[in-house]
């Protein structure tokens, strides 16, 4: 009982914090004998608060037995692009370093995020992804922007 119990413990940590993130594709990087191959995956979510932007977001998953399980650890590199996709509209006053998105990429320590700023003075949504491990974290990071700019053809 005990063993099924951890088991299950240990599936619910592989499911992503938050959802919404939709694979657009993948490429493979490293051939595995045993277990899917390494890869690079790009996915896309759109900001739960801004209506009109949607982030794409590229980083590694790591294959093998241990990847197959969602147990392995994935890299902390990754990149982002975040693109105006319609009229900009805040569903609610914006907080700067709010969470867009949030995944595990390990069994349990590690996490990939997607925070936003709201630069005022130029008018722009700043977009930064990282990556955190309870004990060590990352300096690596990628960061992004969008004007914010009248949609053509929206009504004003």
């Amino acid at each position: 009982m005990r063993l099924i119990q951890g088991l299950c413990a240990a599936a619910l940590l592989t499911v992503p914090l938050l959802a919404g993130a939709e694979e657009i594709g993948s490429v493979s990087t490293v051939f595995k004998f045993v277990g899917p191959n390494d890869r690079i995956v790009v996915e896309a979510f759109d900001d739960p608060k801004v209506d009109g932007v949607t982030c794409y977001l590229s980083r590694a998953k790591t294959g093998g037995i241990k990847g197959g399980l969602g147990m392995a650890e994935d890299r902390a590199e990754a990149s982002i692009a975040c693109r105006q996709v319609g009229p900009i509209h805040f569903k609610e006053d914006l907080k700067d370093g709010d969470e867009v998105f949030k995944e595990r990429t390990s069994l349990v320590f590690k996490t990939m995020q997607v925070v936003r700023f709201l630069d005022k003075k130029r008018n722009t949504l700043v977009y930064l992804v990282y990556s955190d491990r309870v004990i060590d974290g990352s300096p690596q990071n990628a960061v992004t922007a969008i004007p914010i700019v009248p949609w053509a053809g929206a009504a004003q």
